[in-house]
């Protein structure tokens, strides 16, 4: 695995604004939809592309990190970039959907590699409010400076010929969003496969009520839409799916089919309790609210990853 190397301290793109496009309405463009799946932390990657520009956007980009002997790697990522250098591709955006708590974002490496900005929400300064408080980093800026741009919930971008839309989509956290692109949308830690469910709400920010109503607005949208979540945890020792539609979703999905918001909320506050911490939790949220960016070294020349004690005494061991 290559050494990663950090482009953490440079701005090159502070001016980047998404676009509102104000164009006769048409049938949604297909994107060719490119997905790389993640063993370790069963996260889903994306490349999206526009067929007729080769123009792309890659989405929730993992940094490899071996959490025994401390160390990051880059082949993930440079995975991801192959793949857009064979298909001839030029990467226009790299897109995180919120700040991940199982693995870190590899957005910095991929900006350095491909010169594209880095985007999220911009609820992401909730979300940096909360943990530089459970890190006691009071010196962390949390005004989302780390990325170029933060869309606001509604805010439409180009991808080529692509329109795209962000839409927030609080609940797993508060700065959640889905990415609507073309007839795909990119859901995140919503909406998982059918059989998987949805996401916890448990984390410091997350709101199963909330969640609910994203969920509602995203099934909201045309039953055809193709819809590509974030994770997939493999029931029953399936092989790995990222896609389904919004059909597929209303009619069959194990936490949402069938239920009111009621029944929604008990069920996921229920199964929450049971749930404990994912393993990547406290190193991977000091990186990501910093945009991907690692702890900058020390006087010794290392940097060192700060882990909260006692944050979460009443969650589940292993």
């Amino acid at each position: 695995m290559a050494p990663r190397s950090s482009t953490c301290a440079s701005k090159p793109f502070a001016n980047v604004r998404g676009r509102r496009v104000k164009t006769a309405p048409e049938a949604p463009v297909r994107p060719d939809v490119y997905p790389f799946f993640d063993p370790r932390s069963s996260t889903v990657q994306y490349v999206v592309s526009d067929p007729k520009t080769e123009a792309s956007a890659i989405i929730d980009p993992v940094l490899d990190f071996d959490e025994k002997s401390g160390a990051t790697a880059t082949a993930s990522a440079d995975q991801i970039l192959h793949y857009v250098e064979q298909a001839g591709l030029h990467v226009v955006w790299i897109l995180d959907t919120h700040p991940h708590a199982d693995h870190f974002s590899a957005a910095p490496y991929l900006k350095e590699k491909t010169g594209a900005p880095m985007a999220i929400g911009e609820k992401v300064v909730a979300v940096q409010a909360l943990w530089k408080d459970i890190y006691n980093t009071p010196q962390l800026p949390a005004d989302g400076s780390q990325w170029d741009h933060l869309f606001r919930d509604g805010e439409e971008f180009r991808i080529g010929s692509l329109e795209g839309r962000a839409m927030l989509s609080p609940g797993h956290t508060p700065a959640s969003i889905t990415y609507v692109i073309g007839d795909a949308a990119f859901v995140h830690d919503t909406l998982f496969m059918p059989d998987g469910g949805t996401a916890r709400a448990d984390f410091p920010g997350g709101d199963a009520g909330r969640l609910w109503a994203s969920i509602q607005e995203i099934l909201g949208l045309p039953e055809d839409t193709r819809l590509f979540t974030g994770h997939d945890y493999q029931p029953d020792g399936r092989e790995p799916r990222w896609e389904s539609t919004v059909r597929e979703q209303k009619q069959a999905n194990i936490h949402v089919a069938g239920k009111t918001e009621a029944e929604f909320v008990a069920l996921r506050e229920a199964r929450d309790r049971t749930l404990p911490m994912p393993k990547l939790l406290l190193p991977a949220l000091q990186v990501n609210i910093r945009g991907g960016c690692l702890p900058p070294p020390e006087e010794n020349g290392r940097g060192y990853l700060k882990i909260p004690l006692g944050a979460f005494p009443n969650a589940p061991w292993d």
